[in-house]
């Protein structure tokens, strides 16, 4: 690093080669100790901490906590008994003879930068800044910063062109609530946030572009949750012409393994490609979710057929859901109390969480046991392959409900009896998403997911099979239960378009109004194209093994979808109104 008039030297580029020597460094004061007619200063920077010792008590005058400094000195080798291994500068300290600070601390700094992820969090947003200091937070930053670069690289590399698309655009029906923007040169009119790249992606694959990607960011007025900003997100947006289904899975579980082996914490295991398939179907139907979390070795199988020809009143005409769970017919009576109780019912409503243990001889020992006919038994067993000491939990509800409550049990089990895999990222695509589904409120059919989806089957499909029949080419990626990207090969074919639409009861009319570019374009010779768009918050939150999406990026808003560094959302001025043609109500 070149020399400056503030520094010489910075805490990665000192080592014991420099003993002797005379350096500069500059930074800011992480703690002092004074053990009495010696001082030290930790000096933090960009890079790491260095131990700076002084003799003469003067240079610390007006030195506190957080004060930027800049130190001359020289090098030295510490005695080996204070050596500090947690440090890499931990044999070595800075003997200073000049001190010069560069920045005073005039306000009582609210929190020890240190232990700030330990503050209340709104304290740590509006004093962002001083948070950013603390190592863990800052590395949190510049590790996201690596892993930027390396995905930049990764899509050159692959033959992907960086194209950059507009940030103001057009409002469009695209399910979260966009963040609009008056226009001041056309009076009552409006631009949008982009919620995702997807129509101007689209569009460059119509103009010709085979491969393209962008680290693109994207606007969306939701709720906030702990893997979701509030705001705004970015996500590695990719689309390639002439490309099926199996051409970007390709591409992503290569950008992904790729990615997750260079940056997973040491030690770490990660699903290697192809990944697996599992349809939205299966996924569904083993593991109560579309975002399978495969670290977690439990599977639920659906036992309704069975349980309709045994007479047990709680089960008759409901969906009956089972988990198997090997080898804990031991555990007390307690474990399964506190599971029903504390878990099934008062967290997840149900009436109860039925249950029995395989006994010697396979025999079931349970309540449940006395109602299941004896030559039905060993057919139980086959359909979820009981074994001795094993336990059987039943979840039994209407289909939806029964769904998702057996894949959140499957998740409490596997979290209180630890068997979660440690140390892994274990990926999968999840596949052939409904086109369509039936509005629980209306009851009218409209579309699963993305509208600009692909039919199975094109316009045949649409002519001849049950709307609720037919699939679409629609598809995830998911990581330990999160969700990382979604994606679609899109339709390119006006009139499946209108009939898609047609189903979902809209008139081509919308097409043309809501969506005209992408109507218009592709009655010009649109390539087939297909493409998807991994999270990149999530991705680093993952790696970075956070809870929450905030602490991987550099300035987020509160859970309350509020700017407090800077104070957004604000008030602004009459003027500013006019000029926007806005009146506040």
């Amino acid at each position: 690093m070149p020399s400056t008039v503030y520094r010489t030297h910075t805490a990665c580029s000192v080592g014991e080669s420099d003993v002797g020597k005379t350096v500069k460094m500059a930074g800011w004061v992480e703690n002092i100790r004074d053990h009495g007619g010696v001082s030290f200063i930790d000096l933090r920077d960009h890079y790491g901490v260095m131990q700076v010792v002084l003799h003469d008590a003067a240079l610390l005058k007006g030195i506190v906590k957080e004060t930027c400094i800049s130190v001359e000195g020289v090098i030295e080798h510490r005695d080996e008994e204070t050596y500090n291994p947690k440090i890499a500068t931990g044999t070595i300290e800075l003997n200073a003879k000049a001190l010069t600070v560069l920045g005073k601390v005039s306000e009582t700094v609210p929190f020890e930068v240190a232990a700030s992820r330990e503050t209340k969090e709104d304290l740590r947003l509006k004093y962002r800044f001083l948070d950013l200091r603390n190592p863990k937070v800052h590395e949190n930053i510049v590790f996201r910063g690596q892993v930027l670069r390396f995905l930049r690289e990764k899509m050159n590399e692959l033959g992907f062109t960086e194209i950059q698309t507009p940030i103001l655009s057009a409002s469009s029906p695209e399910g979260a609530r966009d963040y609009i923007v008056p226009s001041r040169k056309h009076k009552g009119m409006f631009y949008a946030l982009p919620q995702a790249p997807q129509i101007y992606k689209q569009l460059l694959m119509v103009s010709g572009f085979d491969k393209y990607f962008q680290i693109a960011p994207c606007f969306r007025d939701e709720d906030a949750r702990a893997d979701r900003s509030p705001g705004e997100f970015y996500q590695l947006d990719f689309e390639m012409s002439f490309a099926t289904q199996e051409d970007v899975f390709a591409v992503g579980q290569e950008v992904l393994s790729a990615t997750f082996e260079k940056f997973a914490p040491e030690g770490s295991t990660v699903t290697k490609a192809p990944f697996p398939v599992i349809s939205y179907k299966d996924a569904m139907e083993q593991f109560g979710t579309d975002k399978p979390d495969l670290r977690n070795p439990l599977r639920i199988v659906d036992v309704s057929e069975f349980f309709s020809r045994c007479n047990f009143g709680a089960f008759k005409n409901r969906t009956v859901k089972a988990i198997r769970v090997p080898g804990i017919a031991g555990k007390p009576n307690q474990f399964f109390h506190a599971l029903e109780d504390d878990y099934a019912k008062k967290v997840l409503g149900l009436g109860g969480l039925g249950y029995f243990k395989v006994a010697e001889d396979y025999k079931y020992l349970g309540p449940i046991d006395k109602f299941i006919p004896e030559e039905l038994k060993p057919e139980l067993r086959r359909i979820a392959g009981l074994e001795i000491g094993d336990v059987i939990f039943f979840i039994a509800d209407e289909r939806k409900k029964a769904t998702d409550a057996a894949g959140k049990v499957r998740n409490e089990l596997a979290r209180r009896l630890d068997l979660y895999e440690k140390n892994a990222f274990r990926f999968c695509f999840v596949n052939d998403f409904p086109m369509y589904e039936t509005d629980e409120e209306t009851g009218k059919i409209g579309f699963t997911h993305n509208p600009f989806s692909m039919p199975q089957g094109g316009m045949q499909a649409l002519n001849e099979k049950d709307p609720l029949e037919i699939l679409a080419y629609q598809y995830d990626i998911v990581c330990n239960g999160v969700e990382l990207s979604s994606g679609a090969v899109r339709n390119h074919d006006p009139e499946i378009m209108v009939k898609a639409f047609e189903i979902a009861g809209y008139d081509e009319e919308v097409l043309k109004t809501k969506f005209s570019s992408l109507y218009n374009a592709f009655r010009y010779g649109a390539p087939p194209h297909a493409g998807m768009a991994p999270g990149v918050d999530r991705m680093i939150m993952l790696l970075r093994g956070e809870e929450s999406i905030r602490e991987v990026i550099a300035f987020p808003m509160n859970s309350n979808a509020q700017d407090l560094l800077l104070g957004a959302p604000n008030a602004v001025t009459e003027q500013q109104l006019r000029e926007a043609h806005v009146k506040i109500r």
